[in-house]
C-alpha cells in the first residue's frame, strides 16, 4: 500500500517536451489536418506549425483568406479537432 506520493516535476517536464510526446502530438496534428482538408476545396493549404512551450504542441491553420469565414460559419477546425478526440474549449470562457 502506498502511503505517500511525490511528483517528479523535472521528470514530468522532460517527458512532456520529449520525443514520445512530440510524436504523439505530431500524429494527432496530421490527423486533424487530414480531417480539415476533407471539409475544404481541393488545393486549399492547411498548415501545421509544430512548437514546444512547456510541452510538445502544434497548431493547424487554413492558409487561405476564406479560412476564418469557414471556421466562423462551419467550424471546420473545431469539428475536425473534435472528431480526432480533442476537447475544444472556448478560450473566452476560461477564467
Amino acid at each position: 500500500m502506498i502511503t505517500s506520493f511525490e511528483l517528479d516535476h523535472r521528470g514530468v517536464r522532460e517527458f512532456l517536451i520529449g520525443e514520445d510526446v512530440r510524436k504523439l502530438v505530431d500524429g494527432v496534428a496530421e490527423d486533424v489536418r487530414a480531417r480539415v482538408r476533407a471539409r475544404l476545396y481541393p488545393g486549399v493549404r492547411v498548415e501545421i506549425r509544430k512548437y514546444t512551450s512547456d510541452r510538445g504542441a502544434a497548431s493547424i491553420t487554413i492558409a487561405d483568406v476564406r479560412g476564418m469565414a469557414w471556421q466562423a460559419r462551419d467550424g471546420v477546425l473545431t469539428r475536425a479537432a473534435g472528431e480526432a478526440g480533442i476537447e475544444v474549449k472556448d478560450w473566452r470562457a476560461a477564467g
